[in-house]
C-alpha cells in the first residue's frame, strides 16, 4: 500500500484546529506587544503631568479666575465678576509699583555679586585641592540653613542697637547703621542673606559645569603661553555661557519670589509692610498684605499674575540676550 511521506518542514495542523487558536494567541500577543511599545513612554511620564495638572496647572488656572473676581478671604463661597479691575487697582496703586522697583533692586544688588562670588569659587575649587570633598559641603551648608534660621541669625546681626555689625564699624570709626529703617542699607542687607545663601548653591552648578570642559582646552591654550586668568576668560567663560544664563534665570526667578528675608528682617508688623516707609517691600510682601492681611484675595492673585508677567518677559529678555550671544560666539 502506498503511502504519502509529507515535505519536510511542511507544518501540519494537530485535529481540533488548534493551529488556529494559536494563530490567534500569536495574533493577540502581537498586538499586545505594540500596544505596550506605544502606551509605555506615556505611561511613564503620566505621574508627572497628573502632579503637574494638580499642584501646578489647577492653581495658576484657579488664580487666574480669583483675579477676575471679587473675593473675601471671609467668604470664600462668595464672588463676584469684577473683570479686570483687580489689575487696574493694583497698577493704579504707587506701593505697587513701589515693590516692583524694590524687587529689582534688591534682585540685581543680590544676584550680580552672587553670581561673581560663585564663578571665582567655582574656579578655585575646579583645581585640585586637599579635602575639596570637605570645601564643597562647607560652601553648600549656607544653602542647606532654612530661610527662617538665616533671616533671624541676619536680623541680630543687623540690629540698630548691639548689633554685630554696628559693632565692629565702631573699630573703623563708623557711627551705628540703621539697618532696617535706611532705604539702601535695608535692601543692602536682604541681598547680603541671600548672597550668602545661593553662592555656594550656584558655585556648585558652575563646578559641574568646568569640570564638563575639555582639558585639551586648556592644555592648548597652556602651550600658546595663555596664563591661568587669561585661560579662565578665553576658555572657562565661553564655555560656560549657557550654565550662566541658567543661573540668571533661577536667581532671577528667586529674586521675584523674595519673602522670607524681607519678612524676618524687622519682624512683627514692620517686616510684613516691608519696613516703616516700605523701603524694602517686594512684590510677594505686597501680595502677603493684600490676601493674608487685608483678605482680599482678587487683587492679591492679580499681583500673582503681575509675577508671572514678569518673569515671562525676563525670560523672554535672557532668551534673546542668550540667542545674540550665541550668534557672536558663532
Amino acid at each position: 500500500m502506498a503511502t504519502t511521506t509529507p515535505a519536510r518542514g511542511a507544518h501540519t495542523p494537530p485535529p481540533g484546529g488548534t493551529g488556529t487558536a494559536s494563530n490567534r494567541h500569536s495574533t493577540w500577543r502581537s498586538r499586545l506587544w505594540r500596544f505596550d511599545d506605544k502606551a509605555s513612554p506615556y505611561a511613564y511620564i503620566a505621574p508627572f503631568f497628573l502632579i503637574f495638572g494638580a499642584f501646578g496647572l489647577y492653581p495658576l488656572l484657579y488664580t487666574g479666575w480669583i483675579a477676575l473676581h471679587r473675593v473675601e478671604m471671609t467668604g470664600l463661597d462668595q464672588s463676584e465678576w469684577v473683570g479686570f479691575d483687580n489689575f487696574t487697582k493694583i497698577l493704579q496703586d504707587s506701593e505697587f509699583w513701589t515693590a516692583v522697583g524694590n524687587t529689582f533692586i534688591i534682585g540685581v544688588i543680590s544676584t550680580v555679586p552672587q553670581l561673581l562670588v560663585a564663578l571665582g569659587l567655582a574656579h578655585l575649587l575646579n583645581y585640585k585641592l586637599r579635602a575639596s570633598t570637605f570645601w564643597r559641603t562647607v560652601i553648600l551648608t549656607p544653602y542647606a540653613t532654612s530661610v527662617a534660621t538665616a533671616a533671624l541669625v541676619f536680623a541680630l546681626v543687623f540690629r540698630a542697637d548691639g548689633g554685630l555689625l554696628n559693632w565692629v564699624l565702631h573699630f573703623f570709626g563708623g557711627g551705628d547703621t540703621d539697618w532696617g529703617n535706611g532705604e539702601w542699607s535695608s535692601k543692602i542687607a536682604i541681598s547680603i542673606i541671600v548672597i550668602w545663601r545661593w553662592t555656594g548653591y550656584n558655585a556648585l552648578i558652575y563646578l559641574a559645569a568646568m569640570q564638563a570642559v575639555p582639558t585639551d582646552l586648556y592644555e592648548a591654550a597652556s602651550i600658546d603661553g595663555a596664563t591661568r586668568w587669561q585661560q579662565f576668560r578665553k576658555v572657562t567663560i565661553p564655555a560656560l555661557r549657557p550654565t550662566i544664563l541658567f543661573t540668571i534665570v533661577i536667581s532671577t526667578i528667586g529674586s521675584m519670589q523674595l519673602f522670607g528675608e524681607p519678612l524676618l528682617l524687622q519682624g512683627g508688623t514692620l517686616g510684613s509692610v516691608g519696613g516703616s516707609e516700605h523701603q524694602y517691600e517686594t512684590l510677594s510682601i505686597y501680595l502677603y498684605n493684600y490676601g493674608w492681611k487685608l483678605g482680599h484675595l482678587g487683587p492679591a492673585a492679580a499681583v500673582a499674575w503681575a509675577m508671572l508677567v514678569l518673569l515671562l518677559l525676563i525670560a523672554l529678555i535672557n532668551w534673546i540676550v542668550g540667542r545674540i550671544m550665541r550668534k557672536s560666539a558663532a
